[in-house]
């Protein structure tokens, strides 16, 4: 699209040389005319000063079409803008809105990770707790076991002794 400006200016320039032109085709010097003459050079000079306000009434109704393009244009610009400007707003609101709708769910997905994990380790300590007290009870048993088996052997031993000690005691008063 031209200038607008420019075109103002040439429109501006074609006008000045139409109305140089006009000016320059009058003679400088006019020659004392006669009275049928005089009425006939006025009748070209009144041509041409009605050319050359036609002139510059297009001049200056070119100068309004371009000033009122110009206005126009820049109205259409601004509207483009705003358009654009909108449009990127919207894009920016809606980036803004997936974005924390992912963010959303990541953190969700991540409770729930969270939540599994630690609902695992639980059941995995109870599971490790659980065997470990077992394990301890049957240690327990066992050791209980081994002393009622150790006492009892120990009691044997003890009566055995006893019943030789008193055997021997009783050879020996005898």
């Amino acid at each position: 699209m031209a200038n607008p400006r420019e075109q103002t200016k040439k429109v501006s320039e074609e006008t000045e040389e139409v109305v140089e032109e006009t000016v320059e085709a009058v003679p400088e010097e006019v020659e004392q005319p006669s009275a049928e003459v005089e009425t006939q050079s006025v009748k070209p000079l009144e041509e041409v000063l009605g050319q050359a306000e036609r002139a510059y009434a297009a001049f200056m109704e070119a100068q309004r079409q371009v000033a009122n393009a110009y206005r126009a244009n820049e109205q259409q610009i601004a509207k483009a803008y705003k358009r654009a400007e909108q449009q990127a707003k919207n894009a920016y609101d809606e980036a803004i809105k997936e974005t924390m709708a992912a963010r959303d769910e990541n953190v969700a997905a991540a409770l729930k990770a969270r939540d599994d994990a630690i609902s695992q380790a639980e059941r995995a300590f109870k599971k490790a707790k659980d065997q470990t007290d077992k394990q301890c009870e049957e240690r327990v048993e066992a050791a209980k076991s081994r002393r009622e088996e150790a006492l009892s052997g120990a009691w044997q031993l003890r009566e055995e002794t006893m019943d030789q000690a008193w055997n021997i005691y009783a050879k020996l008063s005898r």
